[in-house]
């Protein structure tokens, strides 16, 4: 091939920012000398427009059955996946095109129309967080991950939600031109200087939403702001003023875990504040947020996020200078 052709595959209901970050990603490494360049269309069933999600339209270049060779397929996501997913005719082409192509990928909810042509069956997939049940209960051949922002396995790959799709196109790039072209796309795009796949979908800064319960959100609050103390589910509980039993039952009830995991993620989420924004030695910041070291708590971080804390605070070092 003289160039590498891309084929985003668009339906009535999709994300724009799920098109434009792969498009954009590529015209990009185009600009910036990557050769054999990407020429990248988007294709719909009939080749007309599509009307986006937030309302905006925008034109198709051709027809899905018009595609012949390419090299990669990226089936976008949106709203409207659970009607494409049920579009015959589009799963007839991507089933097509995906036999065809070097690579196949998805972005955020697009993994369910890769799942209807039956190319996610028996794979590790991910989604957005907020479909993965959806995606989990309509197809249970497909191993479901909700957490990482992108998954590979094989020729096929999917990724989490909205501009996640752009961090699993600067893997494609990185693959196809080595990561100095991915970095510079990445700062081009002033963006984060790509996240790795496995690290979770929701911000490293996240922390989830504070439960309308009153007694719980008074622990939350206590851990938040004494993560060093003694957090155990007992003291917890007579912080709280009710047993150990009626606080387990309401973290599972309000925020979906126990409160040995809850701490633990708060922790984490506080340690990686730090890391992120001050110079304090790994050994202070573990001591403040709780853990027993600084080994400790390279271990746990490492494992939630697939990056150690060291890494983390020279990437974080490096986007703010870039």
């Amino acid at each position: 091939m003289t160039s590498r052709h891309v084929v985003v595959a668009g339906y009535d209901g999709a994300e724009l920012v799920d098109i434009a970050s792969v498009t954009t990603a590529f015209d990009l490494a185009n600009r910036l000398g990557g050769a054999p360049p990407y020429d990248v269309v988007l294709a719909t069933v009939d080749g007309t427009a599509i009307r986006c999600e937030t309302g905006l339209t925008l034109q198709a270049q051709a027809t899905l059955a018009s595609v012949g060779a390419l090299d990669t397929l990226v089936v976008s996501g949106g709203r409207g996946h659970t009607a494409a997913a049920g579009d015959a005719e589009l799963i007839r082409h991507v089933r097509r095109l995906a036999a065809r192509a070097r690579r196949v990928a998805s972005v955020c909810t697009g993994a369910t129309v890769l799942a209807a042509a039956g190319l996610l069956d028996g794979r590790r997939a991910t989604t957005h967080w907020w479909y993965a049940d959806e995606l989990a209960t309509a197809y249970p051949s497909v191993r479901v991950d909700a957490a990482p922002v992108f998954v590979r396995e094989g020729n096929v790959s999917t990724s989490g939600g909205v501009t996640a799709s752009l961090d699993l196109t600067l893997a494609f790039i990185e693959e196809d031109h080595g990561p100095e072209l991915a970095r510079w796309v990445a700062m081009g795009m002033v963006t984060y200087l790509q996240r790795p796949g496995n690290q979770a979908q929701m911000s490293i800064f996240t922390t989830a939403p504070r439960p309308d319960h009153a007694t719980l959100r008074a622990v939350i609050d206590h851990i938040t702001a004494h993560p060093g103390d003694d957090l155990g589910t007992a003291a917890l509980a007579l912080r709280a003023g009710v047993s150990p039993r009626q606080l387990s039952r309401l973290f599972q009830e309000h925020l979906g875990e126990p409160p040995a995991a809850a701490v633990r993620r708060l922790r984490l989420e506080l340690a990686a504040r730090l890391v992120a924004s001050t110079d304090l030695p790994l050994s202070q910041v573990a001591k403040r947020c709780g853990f027993n070291s600084a080994e400790a708590l390279r271990q746990a971080f490492t494992s939630r996020y697939d990056v150690s804390p060291r890494s983390f605070r020279r990437a974080q070092s490096r986007a703010v200078t870039a």
